[in-house]
């Protein structure tokens, strides 16, 4: 008796269980969200359906610049070989978009082919037609990058009007698709030439709602001096500013990303720490791939239902019978007021709702009358899918996280600074002498020394008071020297002896220079004498 209700209970107390994120993501969307896109024709409205090849492929990084800012050259850097139809040149070269992807063989695939590929994540792609699929076209080539990641290579951005209209499809709107889909956004400047035009700020603002995903590199910047870098950063820095509407300040990594000589090294080191920082953060989109799918489907389903709000308002605004041009007209000049009205009677946020201006010109093209009124239940159970579904996948996100093995992007770039002297940071820092027969720390060891045999040294050793009291002139915190008497107090007997005294003080001046300490003491900087008890 009534066992349709205690089902129905038990169903929102209990939400599925799914073996791997991606094909919980994918029978939720199915199951839950699709119905409610296709009922309010949101597919026409915002974005395409999407397909299993969508949760299945590998972390995607999209690069968008204006002609000549190196994206090409980028590409070429990470993956260290060439890559069939690349050209690189001052002038616009790039004049299609290019998926760079992993393959068996070398080749291209043309755009009309790839998308009828069910195994790849372009299908819906055949929308934007002829134009585009014209300029649009797959790289494969077997690389260890590739493996890992796939790279889009866009057509370099121009400015004019002539040159919009030239390319013969909404190039805005092809790159809000992708958007959409891939983990990272890459806005690539050169140093030379920080003018933003038109179409670029016109692409910028069709990444809203990607902010999360965008960064920026100034790429080409071994070519100016220092002073002028300063300057090209902050004017860079300033033009975003009025671009991309967003309280945070966009990630910015300077460099220059190709494998010439630098022009201007003064910069050099600077460069290597922007790179390494870049490096990675790519290298984590493959284990941060499920969350960003979860992530992108949250924010599919909020939109989706404000639409459905406003879709359904529309409707029941339109009459049945007479005036109903001039109601639609009417309904789409006071969208704005509906908006509102939506709002404050379903509490949703103002940043959930599509952009105003082009939601008013798509209305224009559809027959009011043919949408459809408020359905409850397609609503509860995205909303169900929200509260219940989604919070049991972030619980196996984390259990997959933990289960791999560490998911990095291999090969190409992402290993030239590895292992070898070449290392970011190698023999510097806690580093420095690690290559040298003798003890680092024995070269200013005379100096400590002084300072050893004024603190009352009990036995060859001085207690924790007495090195506190020397150690704290530093200025570090108690959390940093903590650390540093950790690492120094070698046999752990709560006092120091005079190596102890020194590789401490050696330790505080790596910290007063700006470099990490390590969380283990490495092997060159134990003092010789000590080597036999951290060995045992």
């Amino acid at each position: 008796m009534f066992s349709w209700l205690g089902t129905d209970d038990r169903r929102k107390k209990d939400p599925e269980v799914f073996q791997t994120v991606s094909d919980g993501l994918k029978k939720l969307y199915k199951t839950k969200l699709l119905p409610l896109e296709e009922h309010y024709k949101f597919h026409e409205f915002h974005s395409p359906a999407l397909e299993d090849a969508d949760f299945d492929n590998k972390p995607m990084v999209l690069l968008v610049g204006q002609y000549s800012t190196g994206k090409t050259s980028f590409i070429r850097y990470l993956l260290e070989q060439d890559f069939p139809g690349m050209r690189i040149g001052p002038e616009p070269t790039t004049d299609s978009f290019i998926a760079v992807m992993h393959g068996d063989t070398e080749g291209l695939i043309p755009g009309n082919a790839l998308v009828v590929d069910p195994k790849k994540p372009f299908r819906k792609l055949n929308a934007f037609g002829n134009a585009f699929l014209n300029r649009f076209v797959c790289a494969q080539l077997p690389n260890p990058v590739l493996e890992s990641i796939s790279v889009i290579d866009t057509p370099g951005i121009l400015s004019g009007e002539k040159q919009r209209i030239s390319r013969g499809y909404d190039f805005a709107a092809v790159l809000e698709w992708f958007a959409e889909r891939v983990d990272r956004i890459i806005l690539l400047f050169d140093a030379h030439k920080l003018d933003i035009s038109d179409e670029f700020s016109e692409v910028i603002k069709a990444l809203k709602n990607h902010e999360d995903k965008i960064r920026v590199v100034l790429n080409k910047a071994d070519q100016i001096e220092t002073q002028q870098l300063m300057r090209v950063y902050g004017a860079l820095m300033w033009s975003l500013g009025k671009i991309v509407n967003t309280p945070e300040v966009i990630r910015v990594y300077i460099g220059s990303f190709w494998s010439h000589p630098l022009l201007i090294p003064d910069n050099r080191k600077l460069f290597e720490a922007e790179e390494q920082d870049l490096f990675k953060d790519i290298q984590s989109l493959p284990r941060n791939a499920a969350l960003r799918k979860l992530n992108d489907l949250i924010k599919r389903a909020r939109l989706a239902k404000v639409h459905a709000y406003i879709i359904s308002s529309l409707k029941k605004e339109m009459p049945s019978v007479f005036g109903k041009e001039g109601k639609k007209k009417e309904l789409i000049n006071s969208l704005g007021e509906i908006y509102s009205r939506i709002e404050r009677e379903h509490q949703i946020s103002p940043g959930d709702f599509p952009n105003l201006k082009k939601m008013q010109e798509q209305l224009n093209a559809h027959d009011l009358n043919k949408f459809q009124p408020l359905k409850i239940k397609l609503l509860d159970t995205v909303d169900d899918m929200l509260a219940h579904d989604i919070a049991g996948l972030m619980v196996l996100v984390r259990q997959e996280e933990t289960n791999r093995p560490q998911q990095v992007v291999k090969g190409g770039a992402f290993d030239g600074t590895l292992n070898g002297p070449f290392g970011h940071g190698y023999g510097e820092g806690a580093g420095e002498g690690i290559d040298e027969a003798e003890w680092v720390v024995a070269r200013d060891k005379p100096m400590y020394d002084e300072i050893f045999y004024t603190l009352s040294p009990v036995n060859g050793k001085v207690t924790g008071a007495n090195a506190k009291k020397e150690m704290v002139k530093s200025k570090l915190p108690n959390t940093v020297l903590g650390k540093i008497w950790k690492l120094a107090d070698i046999d752990k007997d709560g006092m120091l002896d005079d190596e102890e005294f020194a590789l401490a003080n050696h330790l505080i001046k790596v910290k007063l220079e700006g470099h990490e300490l390590p969380a283990d003491l490495p092997g060159h900087l134990i003092p010789p004498s000590k080597r036999k008890i951290t060995a045992e």
